[in-house]
Formats: structure tokens, C-alpha cells, sequence
């Protein structure tokens, strides 16, 4: 298997479409009612739902990732184009190296940037967090 896309249905997916394209650009696929992004390997869809009404009231409930080798001016980029951040840049167990940063869209939908997990930065996690205990 192969996750490789997330379609995020909203009540005004025009008005996500206008706020992602200031921060990813203009969309891959735009057929007026959906709107895409190809972010690396993974695929954005922004479009219409009947079943979603107003802001997400659980926005932690999923959070989407884009892995970016250099969180900081990644996080700068997008914060200076105009995303709304939750969170700025951390090291989610203090030391292991890895960075993390939240943002959040105009439907409450949070995304985030963070550091490649690959081997190496799951270990760097595992010590970290067992040199807390």
C-alpha cells in the first residue's frame, strides 16, 4: 500500500483554496469546485463536502505533515506568506534534533512541518525521551 494524498472537505473550499495557493502556489488541478497540490510524493485536495458545516471543532483530532529537511525556514517561508501558526518550531523530546512546527487553516484544519523520520531520528527520539526518565 501507498498513502499518498488527503482530501480536506470544507463548506467554502474556495476560501481554503485562496489561503493554500498563498501558501503553496498555484493549484496542480483546479476544476472549480476542487483544488489540488502535489507536495513532494503526497497529493493536497481541497474541496467541497455536505457532511462538513463551519470550522473543525477538533483540530488536533488529524494533523497532516509536509517533511521538509529544514524546518526553520520552511516554517519562516510559510508563516512570512501568510499562514496562521499554532505552534512555532520545537524539538518534541527536547534533544533528539527533530523539529516540529504547527499551523493551522481558515476551516481550523492544523498542518504541520517537521523534521524527516527516517531510523536515525526515531533512535535520537527513543534515547532522548529515555534520558528523561
Amino acid at each position: 500500500m501507498n498513502f499518498n494524498s488527503i482530501v480536506i472537505g470544507s463548506e467554502d473550499p474556495k476560501r481554503l483554496a485562496d489561503y493554500y495557493t498563498k501558501l503553496f502556489g498555484k493549484p496542480t488541478m483546479d476544476d472549480g469546485s476542487y483544488y489540488g497540490w502535489q507536495l513532494g510524493g503526497g497529493f493536497l485536495t481541497i474541496g467541497p463536502h455536505d457532511q462538513v458545516h463551519g470550522k473543525n471543532r477538533e483540530p488536533g483530532r488529524i494533523i497532516w505533515n509536509i517533511e521538509t529537511p529544514d524546518v526553520a525556514a520552511e516554517f519562516a517561508k510559510l508563516k512570512a506568506a501568510g499562514a496562521t501558526v499554532v505552534k512555532e518550531p520545537y524539538d518534541p523530546a527536547e534533544s533528539s534534533g527533530m523539529l516540529i512546527g504547527t499551523f493551522t487553516d481558515p476551516d481550523n484544519n492544523y498542518f504541520q512541518l517537521m523534521s524527516p523520520m527516517d531510523a536515525a531520528a526515531v533512535e535520537a527520539m527513543q534515547e532522548a525521551a529515555a534520558a528523561k526518565k
